[in-house]
């Protein structure tokens, strides 16, 4: 695992966007804000494969801005939405569908095309385990891989939607 380093010393450009925001940062107990934030890699190392070392990359907020009171609750939205797309989860049902977890459901809020993000992010993850633990096998024979690849190709289909025996498009 690969240990992340956040450098203490912000960038200037981001230096300079949080400079009007400092006083209040200063005057409110456990204050927090919102901030949109670019990262860039400062440094990492490379310890030799023999090595006990643990690798580490070392990264510098270059930029950042700080939205105001009437636009915190879109970065925020924002920000629950990519939570959403990096975790959702869900169960491959015998019919080929992805089933949500309670928690996806919850955090999609009952809006659709966050219910659809969780659904295929969820059906992604289960197609590419699926994918990884097939090609540790390694002793498939060119007739199994090709039924197993009929199989993801099929659960692709209809994590897409369509109906398995309507032909791909481009077939």
């Amino acid at each position: 695992m690969i240990q992340l380093k956040i450098i203490s010393k912000v960038g200037a450009a981001a230096e300079a966007a949080l400079e009007p925001h400092i006083p209040r940062l200063y005057a409110t107990e456990g204050l927090r804000m919102m901030a949109i934030v670019e990262l860039k890699q400062d440094d990492k190392n490379g310890p030799a494969a023999d090595s006990d070392a643990a690798r580490w990359v070392k990264v510098k907020v270059t930029h950042l801005e700080v939205p105001g009171e009437e636009q915190e609750s879109i970065i925020r939205e924002a920000m629950r939405a990519l939570y959403l797309q990096r975790t959702a989860r869900g169960t491959l049902t015998e019919d080929g569908h992805i089933e949500l977890s309670d928690e996806t459901l919850r955090l999609t809020a009952g809006m659709l095309h966050a219910v659809e993000t969780a659904r295929l992010r969820a059906g992604l993850d289960h197609w590419a385990g699926y994918m990884r633990r097939l090609m540790r096998s390694g002793d498939l024979t060119l007739t199994e891989m090709r039924h197993e690849l009929d199989t993801v190709a099929d659960g692709l289909t209809t994590l897409q939607g369509h109906a398995l025996d309507a032909p791909a498009e481009g077939e």
